[in-house]
């Protein structure tokens, strides 16, 4: 078909006909959706084109054609990989001719015009065997090899070849190591809110793992869906293999409806698709979920079951394929041994007899470091009594002296993470399996509430650990010297376990919390101080980052809330490991460096050294001018009032005086920058003229430069010139960073505030996530407790150039700004600025003001 008319003749009827039955096929699914019936027309559609165009191109009759991959199984997504693999013979023949290798290059361009976008290898049959023996993927793609035309002893040839050339042991270590990596890269967490459906733990992939390696063992049916042949093999019950089947269903269904809604191969539940899906679905929205959460909690609680059944069943293909010598090691309980690395019950039949076994297997596992996890066979009788956890297991003294024993054992993250996979803590603790799957549309939090809470233990717990120490070396004294460390663990699970809910989650969450102590027998105090924890899980975030922690009335009326120390060590340890466990973006140095204050500066307080707070003011300039070594006043004293000892900490005070010296009336902008090392923060003091605009000017230039401002401190000299303080943090780090920094900042913002005009903000969109989970902006004006000042607190979500829009804003309304706290949390923001005016006062003004910071912010 050199001609190009004779190609195009030939080309547009099959791709008009495969166009219209793949059209066809999308329409018939949206009226009754039957996942594996549209999977194998799809693939019977591409066998029909492949086949005709093999045949009319005249392709070697001594080669064979082959679907591997996905298409190989028979099942093929609408948008997936068309998978061909073309077998030459070994021996030369035709198939080795400049003839042939002409056909089947313009086969493979025939398939392309069609089209089908095809992966298309050329091997022969002994390459085809060296390159399985070399790549796992490889091998896997032909395990699944169906034939499609040409030599079918061939294919055969091809099967029988692998299938005597494959270390089946290997071939099994090769698999779970794979899996291994592929959940490692989804940070073996199945619940976060845009997961993978084929790859993410408790996708797809994980049951064709368990298929590959059936079929390898000449175990099971050729197709996906064919799990009663593992049933039948003993593997998995009749009741398991229907389970798995109405489960996968839910992820194809999911999987076939993302690639129609893309119009492309989409395999991740991102927002952007949810709401379409719940809608397609007609899922109905509750009083406390929206519908696309409701179509989310579907997909994870799917998702759990099948990479529940996905690791017992490994676990009892790994046991019958190495069948290796009971080896038991030693006795480690009354019931339980260990067996080849793994815990065995001595009879499975305790845990049908009694489900205290339950509890007691895990602490066994704790107790035992080098065991690994269950024996499969202990895993699966344990898994099938957990729906018979009930009030009375619950109820049961020494099922929670167990659980109080499992809290204050070695492996605790282990045992607890694996107790809600297999979904035993759900059942023990209902509150928790509530909030399993419950997305938190918050636009900070990027896992579910469980998985959260989860993270937040695990954060909790490498405070404890030795091991863990150089993590947050001041966080790890305290934490390991703190006494009653299971009641800080109780914290964690319970601070946001009543999310989802409906009404105050903290408020509660503390009724939840103080039920179960009573129900753990704890004292009285141990008790009131898990409650209380729960309870103000978010107080100290809020004070650290929104209020003014050089004000020793902050510190005072915080201290008061907290009242001892014992349970300001336990919140600070709780707040930590609960800002961490958000997402890997909303932790930062700067948090860090807040909460350490705010933390040292309230327990000075209760520890009864109340003169900082008494005379503070006085005490900074006593303690700056002996940190001096002088006793005379520097000269930037001289043109400040008692606001300026307020704003600013004693170490501020001594820089400042150091780099400013006798220049107390520059007649050019100065730019001072120093590194805070330990916050991998940078400080940027700011002297100039007072004028109109100054912090518009310098955030855009901050802005532009690609520094996120964390604070800003602004203050007036009663000689006219602006002293703006700002600590900004690179959002990215470079090993000259500091260097570019230095020389950098100066220029830019004295550029910026030299300049003729005050540049326009960045224009730029809001984040995808705040895009699907609008969030309304919160603008408040109040007054501050200093006047004549206003607290003006913005709530919105964030964006590029929010900040030095806002500043633009207040400055095109004459609104003097003279402080701002900046406190973003993932993709929203909750800033707070001190600011003056003299119609702050007016309804009028005060309408007018929030209306044009509404249209900044949006």
């Amino acid at each position: 078909m050199a001609d190009h008319q004779t190609r195009v003749a030939y080309v547009k009827p099959i791709r008009d006909w495969l166009s219209a039955e793949r059209a066809r096929l999308k329409q018939d699914y949206f009226k009754r959706p039957q996942p594996d019936r549209n999977l194998r027309q799809h693939a019977g559609l591409v066998d029909e084109v492949i086949t005709r165009i093999a045949t009319d191109i005249g392709l070697p009759d001594d080669i064979a054609l082959l679907a591997v991959g996905g298409y190989g199984r028979g099942f093929l997504f609408p948008a997936s990989d068309v998978d061909v693999l073309v077998l030459l013979p070994d021996a030369t023949g035709t198939a080795n001719g400049s003839a042939a290798n002409a056909a089947i290059e313009a086969f493979v361009t025939l398939l392309w015009d069609v089209g089908l976008e095809p992966g298309t290898s050329v091997r022969t049959l002994t390459e085809c065997v060296s390159e399985a023996a070399k790549d796992i993927t490889v091998d896997t793609s032909m395990l699944e090899a169906r034939w499609l035309w040409g030599d079918q002893a061939l294919a055969t040839a091809l099967s029988q070849t692998l299938a005597a050339a494959r270390s089946l042991p290997a071939f099994l270590d090769a698999k779970l190591d794979e899996q291994r990596r592929r959940h490692a890269r989804h940070h073996d967490i199945a619940l976060n809110l845009e997961p993978n459906i084929k790859e993410s733990p408790g996708g797809l992939r994980d049951l064709q793992t368990v298929l590959w390696i059936a079929r390898a063992a000449n175990i099971g049916g050729d197709a996906l869906a064919d799990w009663g042949a593992l049933a039948t093999a003993d593997l998995i019950t009749d009741d398991e293999a229907r389970l798995i089947g109405k489960h996968r269903r839910v992820l194809i269904d999911l999987r076939i409806r993302l690639h129609y809604v893309a119009n492309r191969r989409e395999d991740r539940l991102v927002f952007d698709h949810q709401t379409t899906l719940a809608e397609q679905l007609k899922l109905k929205p509750t009083r406390a979920k929206r519908a696309s959460e409701v179509l989310m909690r579907r997909y994870y609680l799917s998702a759990k079951i099948v990479w529940q059944l996905n690791s017992i069943l490994l676990a009892n293909l790994s046991e019958l394929i190495q069948r290796k010598k009971r080896d038991v090691v030693r006795k480690v309980h009354d019931e339980f041994e260990l067996v080849n690395g793994n815990i065995a019950a001595i009879n499975t039949r305790i845990f049908r007899r009694d489900p205290r076994a339950i509890f007691r297997a895990f602490l066994a596992l704790q107790h035992t470091h080098e065991a690994e996890f269950f024996a499969a066979e202990t895993l699966r009788a344990m898994w099938r009594e957990v729906p018979n956890i009930g009030p009375a297991f619950r109820d049961d003294r020494d099922v929670n002296a167990l659980f109080l024993d499992i809290l204050r054992s070695e492996r605790l993250t282990f045992a607890l993470r694996r107790m809600s996979r297999y979904g035993i803590l759900g059942r023990y603790l209902p509150a928790f399996g509530r909030i399993v799957g419950q997305m938190q549309h918050d636009l900070f939090h990027v896992y579910t509430v469980d998985e959260h809470i989860l993270m937040v233990l695990r954060n909790m717990r490498r405070l404890v650990l030795p091991r863990f120490a150089h993590e947050f070396p001041f966080c790890h004294e305290l934490a390991h010297a703190f006494d009653g460390k299971h009641l800080l663990y109780l914290a964690c699970l319970f601070h946001d376990i009543a999310k989802g809910r409906g009404g105050d989650h903290s408020t509660l969450g503390t009724r939840d919390a103080k039920r179960f102590c009573q129900q753990l027998q704890l004292s009285t105090a141990d008790s009131d101080l898990v409650a209380w924890l729960v309870g103000a899980h978010l107080m100290m975030s809020a004070t650290a980052q929104k209020q003014d922690l050089s004000d020793p009335e902050v510190i005072s009326h915080f201290a008061a809330q907290v009242g001892n120390e014992r349970r300001l060590t336990a919140l600070y340890l709780l707040t930590v490991a609960d800002i961490r466990g958000t997402s890997p973006q909303v932790w930062n140095s700067w948090k860090a460096k807040l909460l350490e204050e705010l933390f040292l500066a309230t327990r000075r307080l209760l520890r009864g050294d109340s003169a900082p707070n008494a005379h503070w003011v006085e005490f900074k300039r006593h303690d700056a001018l002996a940190r001096l070594n002088t006793t005379l006043a520097p000269p930037i004293w001289s043109h400040v009032n008692e606001r300026y000892f307020q704003r600013f900490d004693v170490d501020d005070l001594i820089w400042h005086a150091e780099i400013i010296g006798e220049n107390v009336a520059p007649s050019q902008p100065c730019i001072f920058v120093r590194e805070d090392e330990r916050a991998s923060l940078f400080e940027v003091l700011v002297m100039t003229r007072d004028e109109a605009g100054v912090f518009a000017r310098l955030t855009n230039a901050f802005e532009r430069m690609q520094l996120d401002i964390m604070s800003a401190r602004i203050y007036t000299t009663t000689n006219g010139f602006a002293l703006d303080s700002f600590l900004v943090l690179p959002k990215s780090r470079h090993r000259d960073l500091r260097a570019r920094i230095e020389a950098t900042i100066p220029r830019e913002l004295t550029n910026a505030l030299q300049a003729p005009q005050i540049p326009e903000p960045t224009s730029a969109r809001a984040t995808r996530q705040a895009k699907h989970f609008p969030l309304t902006p919160e603008i408040t004006l109040r007054n501050s407790r200093v006047a004549p000042y206003f607290e003006l607190a913005i709530t919105c979500a964030d964006k590029p150039g929010l900040l030095s829009a806002i500043a633009r804003t207040l400055h095109d309304a004459n609104v003097n700004l003279h402080d701002a706290r900046i406190t973003t949390l993932g993709s929203r923001v909750e800033d707070v600025f001190i600011v003056e005016h003299q119609q702050l006062a007016d309804p009028v003004f005060v309408d007018a003001l929030k209306r044009a910071l509404a249209a900044t912010v949006v």
